[in-house]
């Protein structure tokens, strides 16, 4: 049930009170007896998790007229996957030299 607010016409006190939207209404001031107005009011509603912000959106444009400026997902998947490959193998190409140079320092020794 929604929370109503209103305002008496005499004594401008604010009054809220829980109401079915079907009603009956507040007609009186519960203070004084004169009549109230409703008053419209922000509603006191948070919204919480993803997707209620415009950061949270996919498919954001920096152009601003809502056009899509980014690549198809295809391409972009596709370069995301290349990037990673190329990451692997770097990471694989360090750590054999670095086993390498071990084994080699290792054979000095002896």
């Amino acid at each position: 049930m929604p929370l109503y607010e209103y305002k008496c016409v005499k004594c401008k006190r604010l009054t809220e009170k829980i109401e079915k939207v079907s009603g009956p209404h507040l007609k009186k001031c519960p203070h004084c007896g004169a009549k109230v107005e409703s008053v419209v009011t922000a509603p006191s509603i948070q919204f919480k998790g993803s997707g209620w912000y415009v950061t949270d959106y996919a498919g954001k444009s920096s152009t601003g007229d809502g056009a899509k400026t980014e690549k198809p997902s295809g391409e972009t998947k596709e370069a995301a996957t290349k990037e990673s490959a190329a990451k692997e193998s770097a990471a694989k190409e360090s750590q054999s030299k670095g086993t390498s140079e071990k084994k080699a320092a290792k054979k000095d020794r002896d």
